[in-house]
């Protein structure tokens, strides 16, 4: 007998404003007026999925913010969890952030400050991931906001082969489907990814 199918819908957040060194900090950083629109506009995008019986975000205010539309028309509370928030850097915002990031694609252990390592956030995510997933009821679809390296580094502890170009290519917003059959992940859509794989 083949178990039904959980659904986990990774969402990265829409378009926020920028960091910079005296911009909100990360937790109050928001979404941009496009931005607003583009969370508008993945209430019809994540209704194809089907009906959600769980929506989930990381504390972040631009992840919530990214959710709220869709919670609104299917009427669900969006309950935020911590070990959705994005990787802490150790990085304070700068130019040559994207050099550091690729450094530490690089060096995955690398540890920045009181930051985060890339490996840690794998552990993290992968985690978490396999929790939603083994704590769902079955048939269940569970969407998630979350953040561009989280997302990355998820899929990079779910074995699929991910890297640095794939995290820098990643729209904002965007959509990924894990489709599971009990622990095991089946198919995986999404920007960047082969189809179904």
């Amino acid at each position: 007998m083949i178990a039904p199918v959980v659904d986990l819908l990774l969402v990265r957040h829409a378009g926020s404003v920028a960091p910079t060194p005296d911009g909100p900090d990360e937790y109050r950083r928001p979404l941009t007026e496009k931005g607003c629109e583009q969370a508008l506009d993945l209430v019809s995008a994540l209704g194809h999925h089907g009906r959600a019986s769980r929506l989930l975000s990381s504390p972040y205010l631009r992840a919530i913010q990214t959710l709220e539309p869709t919670a609104r028309v299917v009427g669900l509370p969006i309950c935020r969890r911590d070990e959705l928030r994005e990787w802490r850097s150790g990085l304070a915002p700068t130019r040559d952030w994207q050099a550091h990031y690729e450094r530490s694609w690089a060096q995955p252990g690398t540890v920045i400050g009181a930051g985060e390592s890339l490996a840690e956030l794998t552990t993290r995510a992968g985690n978490t991931v396999r929790a939603l997933v083994g704590s769902a009821a079955p048939a269940t679809t569970i969407l998630a906001a979350t953040h561009g390296t989280w997302i990355s580094r998820a899929l990079l502890a779910l074995g699929l082969p991910i890297d640095c170009a794939f995290w820098l290519s990643m729209p904002m917003p965007a959509i990924y489907t894990l489709s599971f059959d009990g622990p095991d992940l089946r198919r995986a859509f999404g920007p960047g990814l082969e189809s179904g794989q």
